[in-house]
C-alpha cells in the first residue's frame, strides 16, 4: 500500500522528490567574484558528468552568487563537505549579500588553489579545482554548471595506496527536508565480468 503525495500549491513535487533522491553528495563550492569577493555555498545537486575529460557538475537552484561568480571568472572549487564541519557547511547555505564572504562570516580558513584563483577551504580534507567547461545550462529554475577538473588535492591521512578513502573523508550527505547524514557501514564487492560470471557464455 502506497500513499499518493499531491503536488504543492505551485504544482511541484520537488520536496517529495528531494526526500527520495538520497543520499545526495554535497559540492561545497568556493568561487571568487570579478570584484575579488569570495563566496562559499553548499550545493546538493552534484555528481560526475564525464571521466575523460574529467568533468563534474552541480546545479544552482536560481541565480545565486556561486553561479554569478562562475559566469564572471569561469572558475570554481568543489570542496568536500566533511562531517566534522556539519554546522559550518549548513551556515554557508543562507543567501548572504554578495559583498559578504562566507569564509569570514562562518570562520573558515582560505587556502590558495593550485590552478584557479578561487580559494580552497583549508579545513576540508579534499578539493577539486575546476574551470567552466561550457556555459551553464538552464533547466527550469536550475542552472547546470559543468566544470573540467584541473587539479585535485586530498589530505594525506585520507589516502591509501589506491586513492582517497571514503571512511577517512567522512563526507556529509543531504537527505530530505532538514535531514543530513554521514556514511553508515561501508561494504566492498568486486564487479564480476560477464564472461567470468557465466563461463558458458558464447562471446567472441
Amino acid at each position: 500500500m502506497r500513499t499518493d503525495i499531491p503536488a504543492d500549491r505551485h504544482g511541484s513535487f520537488a520536496r517529495a522528490v528531494k526526500a527520495l533522491v538520497l543520499p545526495r553528495p554535497i559540492a561545497w563550492v568556493s568561487t571568487l567574484s570579478a570584484a575579488g569577493v569570495d563566496n562559499l555555498a553548499p550545493h546538493s545537486f552534484f555528481t560526475v558528468a564525464s571521466t575523460s575529460p574529467t568533468i563534474v557538475q552541480f546545479v544552482s537552484t536560481g541565480e545565486k552568487d556561486s553561479l554569478r561568480n562562475v559566469r564572471e571568472t569561469g572558475e570554481f572549487v568543489v570542496n568536500l563537505a566533511p562531517a566534522h564541519l556539519f554546522e559550518q557547511v549548513n551556515a554557508t547555505g543562507p543567501d548572504y549579500p554578495a559583498e559578504v564572504s562566507e569564509f569570514d562570516a562562518v570562520g573558515l580558513t582560505r587556502e590558495p588553489s593550485r590552478t584557479v584563483a578561487a580559494p580552497r577551504v583549508a579545513e576540508s580534507p579534499a578539493a577539486v579545482e575546476c574551470r567552466l567547461h561550457r556555459a551553464p545550462l538552464r533547466i527550469g529554475d536550475g542552472f547546470l554548471v559543468f566544470g573540467e577538473v584541473t587539479h585535485v588535492a586530498v589530505a594525506e591521512e585520507a589516502m591509501d595506496g589506491r586513492g582517497p578513502l571514503a571512511t577517512a573523508l567522512r563526507p556529509l550527505a543531504r537527505l530530505g527536508y532538514d535531514e543530513w547524514a554521514e556514511l553508515g557501514p561501508v561494504r566492498s564487492i568486486r564487479r564480476v565480468p560477464y564472461r567470468e560470471a557465466d563461463p558458458e557464455a558464447d562471446l567472441p
